[in-house]
């Protein structure tokens, strides 16, 4: 595994696990971007590809609802001209072009790996108020299916996943993804971290995607200056 994941590596290794993930393509000029956006069909986000910057919203290198060639064109521009403001030593690496999801109920499932007990898995509400909300829920790997639905009734977002606002989202689904986590983090050792927020949740029957992924290995250079 090379030292740094950027997002299309973790997603495409995501989905080799079996987790859904948003469809994605690297451009690296504004007219293939053009192209790749048109081959996928509007509307697409466009974010920076790089694994240098791990905070791609707050460094202005997210833009969504994209709906025509003039506008990513210009969005292009934008991405980069953010990136290397936000950070003159980060290694840019392209754009990504992705599918826009259908929003659904925003959720966050991942891996940590704790200095003391391991690799721990982590389901619970997400989304950008993930860190003030705290509703997060934790296991030890491996877990079984038992295990991974405690987990998600150990939280509140259990209530809306069984319909608390008139919908009932595909817990099935989420205890699926949780456990090929599971499976990806124990034969992946090198891995120490996995990030998947937000993974939109569908109502029953509709399944999961996931938007954006941060995976970080054993060797990833995190004294890098743009990582702070």
């Amino acid at each position: 595994m090379r030292r740094n994941l950027n997002e299309l590596e973790a997603g495409n290794l995501l989905t080799k696990y079996g987790i859904p993930m948003v469809k994605s393509a690297v451009s690296h000029s504004e007219e293939d971007a053009k192209e790749k956006a048109e081959a996928m069909d509007f509307p697409v986000v466009m974010k920076i590809l790089s694994s240098d910057i791990l905070h791609k919203t707050e460094a202005g290198c997210v833009i969504t609802n994209i709906t025509d060639a003039k506008q990513v064109k210009e969005a292009y521009r934008e991405i980069i001209r953010n990136a290397q403001t936000h950070c003159k030593d980060a290694t840019i690496e392209g754009v990504l072009i992705q599918e826009m999801a259908e929003k659904g109920l925003e959720v966050i499932v991942g891996m940590k790996h704790d200095p003391q007990f391991g690799p721990v898995i982590l389901a619970g509400t997400g989304g950008i108020y993930v860190e003030v909300f705290e509703d997060i829920s934790l296991r030890l790997l491996p877990i079984t299916r038992q295990e991974a639905k405690a987990m998600l009734e150990e939280t509140k977002l259990i209530k809306i996943l069984r319909g608390a606002r008139g919908t009932v989202y595909d817990e099935d689904a989420l205890i699926d993804i949780l456990l090929r986590l599971s499976d990806m983090a124990l034969v992946n050792p090198l891995i120490r971290e996995i990030d998947v927020n937000p993974l939109f949740l569908y109502e029953t029957g509709k399944g999961a995607k996931g938007v954006d992924a941060l995976i970080v290995t054993s060797d990833s250079d995190t004294g890098h200056p743009c990582r702070g």
